[in-house]
């Protein structure tokens, strides 16, 4: 359960599932000395998931406990080292609460970009009403790795276009078309379907924003990427977390998906999110 440490802390931890997921132990004070950042970084790529359950943590603490892993990504609209309210509530988040509804869908956030966010911390201020609201999780490095050799050879050289507008089709059957013209203006982006890894370990490129496979027609495109979410999401690769008030999460953005799990969009659920800058392209 607990790892050796070159610290004067050790880091103690426990699984949640077999092949995803790990609880930390520690206390808020020794998450905040930044003994434990290289460790829970190791621990990081190895699980996907790591949970802190109930560590109430501040906006300034979750910030400087981000800043002992790596370094702080800003929001895209450049917040500084300010957190991210996230919130599907349109009262709350009139500016964001449409675009955030691909969050309920299968997905690894900055496809749009050429490296993406290393990891996320996603902190719960106000919990959806029990049995909703959960944020679920995918291992994509245990998914690719678990699919057969030969499916893999069929696989490993594909490449994608991936897109923000893709994803309003989850929840809206008929957009307007100046939905779509606005997400459209974001962009798409040519990516590899599988993401070979400085470290040697290959993982999975999928979810919501992917929009077809490059050299195929659009039932065979359909095939792969729906098929392939069907496989990762499995309950073998998959952890869903049921969020208490307190509750920090961490996940590695390079290894894995996750979505948030429906709930009622008024009960005023609300996360407070900081982000690792990436440190790896996508190819």
């Amino acid at each position: 359960m607990a790892t050796a440490s070159t610290t004067l802390t050790q880091l103690r931890h426990e699984a949640l599932r077999p092949v995803i997921g790990s609880r930390v132990l520690n206390s808020k004070a020794e998450l905040l000395s930044g003994e434990l950042g290289p460790e829970i970084r190791e621990l990081l790529e190895e699980r996907g998931v790591l949970v802190f359950k109930q560590v109430n943590f501040t906006d300034e603490e979750q910030v400087a406990f981000t800043k002992t892993l790596g370094e702080f990504a800003p929001e895209r609209m450049g917040d500084g080292e300010n957190v991210s309210k996230i919130t599907l509530d349109i009262k709350e988040n009139p500016g964001a609460a449409e675009y955030l509804k691909g969050s309920l869908y299968w997905h690894i956030d900055g496809t749009m970009n050429d490296v993406p966010i290393l990891a996320s911390l996603l902190s719960c201020k106000v919990a959806a009403p029990k049995g909703t609201g959960n944020t679920g999780f995918c291992n994509t490095y245990a998914a690719w790795d678990a699919l057969p050799e030969e499916r893999k050879a069929e696989l490993k050289d594909l490449r994608t276009i991936h897109g923000v507008w893709p994803t309003v089709f989850y929840y809206d059957a008929e957009p307007s078309l100046a939905k779509l013209k606005g997400m459209r203006s974001v962009g798409e982006n040519e990516l590899p379907l599988v993401w070979k890894h400085r470290s040697g370990r290959e993982s999975l490129v999928i979810g919501c924003t992917t929009l077809t496979v490059l050299g195929k027609n659009h039932f065979e495109s359909a095939e792969i990427i729906h098929g392939l979410r069907e496989w990762a999401t499995q309950e073998q690769f998959s952890y869903s977390h049921a969020w208490d008030e307190g509750d920090l999460v961490m996940w590695d953005n390079t290894g894995t998906m996750h979505r948030a799990e429906p709930y009622d969009l008024t009960c005023g659920r609300m996360m407070h999110r900081t982000k690792l800058k990436g440190e790896e392209p996508f190819a």
